[in-house]
């Protein structure tokens, strides 16, 4: 029997921790379990649930409610692919292939989304404020917003990486510059419909494996 030379290395991680601090506000605003529900029966029915003239009344408060994640435990997050994100579009500041960052840089979550446990989450550390402003849609119609502001904000942020394709050091830079020219959440500097508002920006305190 012939010997066979294996040249394809195992898997190789590596796992450490990123204490980050809030540089500037970060503002989360989910998608609607309401709305969800209306393209799910639109999907179903062929029509729309009900016409949009006729909207449901709601306190601004509830709006603030539905536009937090929140985790079983009871304390707000942020969804764990934000930061996931903003490492891999970091990549084209440095000339790093994007399509093998997304191979190789993956964000551990501290936990799960109560009312939809698919959505992994990162545990925000700040108090949750309520933020109006006001926003347009496509057409141009002015409409007030309602979404979560964290001010002052910190989180703790574990990142397994491939060992064989970022040193630490290079996942520590990536990250920085995450933090300081792309950011996470609403109004952040990478936002696709904008320029941004300068939210969701932040910065390395402490790292450690």
């Amino acid at each position: 029997m012939k010997s066979q030379t294996v040249s394809i290395k195992p898997p190789s991680f590596g796992v450490a921790e990123f204490r980050l601090k809030g540089l500037s506000p970060l503002v989360i605003h989910r998608f609607s379990a309401k709305t969800k529900l209306e393209m799910k029966q639109k999907m179903e029915t062929g029509k729309a649930a009900a016409s949009r003239r006729n909207r449901e009344a709601k306190s601004t408060d509830e709006l603030f409610a539905e536009a937090r994640y929140v985790a079983r435990e009871g304390w707000d997050g942020i969804h764990a692919g934000a930061f996931r994100a903003a490492l891999i579009s970091a990549c084209r500041l440095v000339g790093y292939k994007m399509s093998l960052a997304k191979l190789s840089i993956f964000v551990e979550a501290d936990g799960v989304d109560a009312k939809e446990p698919q959505i992994p989450l990162v545990r925000i550390y700040g108090q949750p404020t309520k933020q109006e402003d006001v926003a347009r849609v496509e057409t141009g119609q002015p409409y007030v917003t309602i979404r979560a502001a964290y001010h002052n904000w910190k989180a703790r942020l574990r990142i397994r990486w491939d060992a064989d394709q970022f040193t630490l050091d290079d996942l520590t830079n990536l990250l920085a510059r995450a933090g300081l020219q792309v950011g996470i959440g609403e109004g952040r500097p990478d936002s696709k419909n904008s320029a941004g508002m300068g939210w969701g920006l932040f910065q390395i305190e402490e790292s450690r494996r």
